[in-house]
């Protein structure tokens, strides 16, 4: 194993004697296991590993990075000095030099907790026991596909800055989800997943699939999806709606989460993925959502799959508003991002690997829960829609206007739950629909989940991050076609 402290001391050296104001270095291994398995025959059964390391300068005035997956004295050297060269060639088109939000120096160890390392585990057990979850949603009758995966990750990365810090962690990460898929003639067909659309993700072990239930709700599942076949279809009008926890996760990441990713903000992401409405004169000022609205951006909540001790840039992980009492009070920010607004990083510096520059992302993205049970936030609704899964999603490139769908729902006549609906669809703009947000369930409802798979970059880069949520209602949106 290499000297990990020797060779990011050389890199550091090399880089301040070519010129460098800054640099840091960071190593990275990463283990991944995935398995699926379809109509209880295995679709894919990988194991990967990876390993390299990356070096980030500031030399006259601009950002320079490097990557390699040797990691010889000669190729720490060469990639250091390839750093310093991008960087003073890109100082040439600069308009104004880097500045960082100040940072300590941190030298420190982190360890992200488990009880049962997944990977301990006999890929025959895990193999069997997906087939197992297959074969219960076949026994219904009308189900045409069915499926059951699970991953892991384990993480380790070392970090060090020319500013002093040195940290090393280990993160570990599991996920797993089935879904079923029943069929009616040569047209018909209808979708349901569990736990969530894209399963369910935590910085968590093995004993995360336990607890899961599978085994109760994979019966369920495949019974709903059959049923749906036949269901009411999705009415057209102006309805009061509540949303379960795991679809309230996705819109929080797409209507709260992204356009408050400080980088997109000052139109860094205008080419790929668009910019925000929620821009930095509004801070302070706009009336994001409804007076109840509290959300958070924090990578210490317990599980979280965006869940982590420092950040790519070695900021510590931190709680930070967002959104407090319905109005804009934070953003996600990197040291470069934060210092142009002349705070502190929020610790959402984060990079897709060794080969890949920090970039702005999204930890856990938090809606903080209220004070309602689910069946007090139905009960508070004459006429409406309980939804519930994401099946759908677009968003313009502002982040403003929106249209999602779900897997299935339910009618609210009179505060209870009616007949099952299918092909539910709703849409609005950003703030006016949370603006109308009047109930949020409490604690014994609310989770982080977990989302293995948000792209943003260029080029793009994929990152795991999560979303607290809780089932929440909205009144007066626009549902149907």
């Amino acid at each position: 194993m290499p000297d990990f402290h020797r060779l990011s001391d050389l890199a550091l050296n090399e880089v301040k004697r070519k010129g460098a104001s800054y640099a840091d270095v960071r190593v990275v291994r990463t283990e991944d296991e995935n398995l699926t398995l379809t109509n209880a025959v295995p679709e894919l059964i990988e194991k990967s590993y990876d390993f390299g390391f990356g070096v980030r300068v500031i030399a006259e005035g601009a950002w320079g990075f490097a990557s390699s997956a040797d990691l010889n004295r000669e190729e720490v050297v060469r990639i250091s000095r390839l750093a310093v060269e991008i960087a003073k060639a890109s100082a040439r088109l600069k308009k104004e030099p880097v500045a960082l939000s100040p940072l300590g120096r941190i030298v420190r160890n982190y360890k992200s907790s488990f009880e049962i390392d997944p990977f301990a585990i006999r890929l025959k057990e895990k193999i069997e026991y997906l087939a197992h979850l297959c074969n219960l949603m076949s026994k219904q009758e009308g189900i045409a596909t069915n499926e059951a995966n699970m991953s892991f990750r384990r993480m380790w990365q070392y970090f060090a800055s020319s500013e002093g810090s040195r940290i090393e962690q280990e993160i570990l990460q599991t996920g797993a989800g089935i879904y079923c898929s029943a069929t009616k003639g040569h047209r018909a067909r209808a979708k349901r997943s569990y736990p969530g659309s894209s399963g369910q993700y935590e910085c968590r072990g093995y004993e995360l699939i336990p607890e899961l239930k599978f085994e109760e709700n994979a019966p369920i599942i495949a019974e709903q999806a059959v049923a749906l076949l036949s269901a009411k279809e999705c009415p057209s009008g102006i309805k009061d709606i509540v949303l379960d926890g795991s679809h309230v996760s996705l819109q929080i990441h797409e209507s709260i989460g992204h356009p408050l990713e400080l980088d997109r903000v000052f139109g860094s992401e205008r080419d790929f993925s668009g910019v925000s409405f929620a821009t930095v004169d509004k801070l302070g000022k706009l009336k994001y959502a409804s007076e109840i609205v509290n959300v958070t951006t924090d990578a210490t909540t317990p599980f979280g799959l965006g869940t982590f001790g420092y950040d790519d840039e070695g900021v510590p992980a931190q709680k930070v508003d967002l959104i407090k009492n319905g109005v804009l009070v934070g953003y996600l920010s990197s040291r470069e991002t934060a210092a142009r607004i002349g705070r502190g990083s929020s610790g959402a510096a984060r990079a897709d690997g060794w080969g890949n520059v920090p970039i702005v992302r999204m930890t856990n993205t938090n809606l903080m829960p209220g004070d309602k049970t689910f069946d007090e936030l139905i009960a508070g609704i004459d006429d409406g829609l309980y939804m519930e899964t994401t099946a759908s999603w677009s968003i313009d490139n502002y982040r403003e206007n929106f249209q999602m769908g779900c897997e299935i729902g339910w009618e609210i006549k009179n505060g209870k739950l009616g007949e099952m609906i299918k092909n539910l669809t709703y849409s609005g703009t950003t703030v006016n629909f949370w603006n109308f947000c009047d109930g949020i369930a409490n604690k014994d409802f609310w989770r982080v989940w977990g989302t293995p798979n948000c792209g943003k970059g260029q080029p793009a880069q994929n990152c795991r991050v999560g979303q607290g949520a809780s089932p929440t209602r909205f009144r007066q949106v626009k549902v149907g076609a």
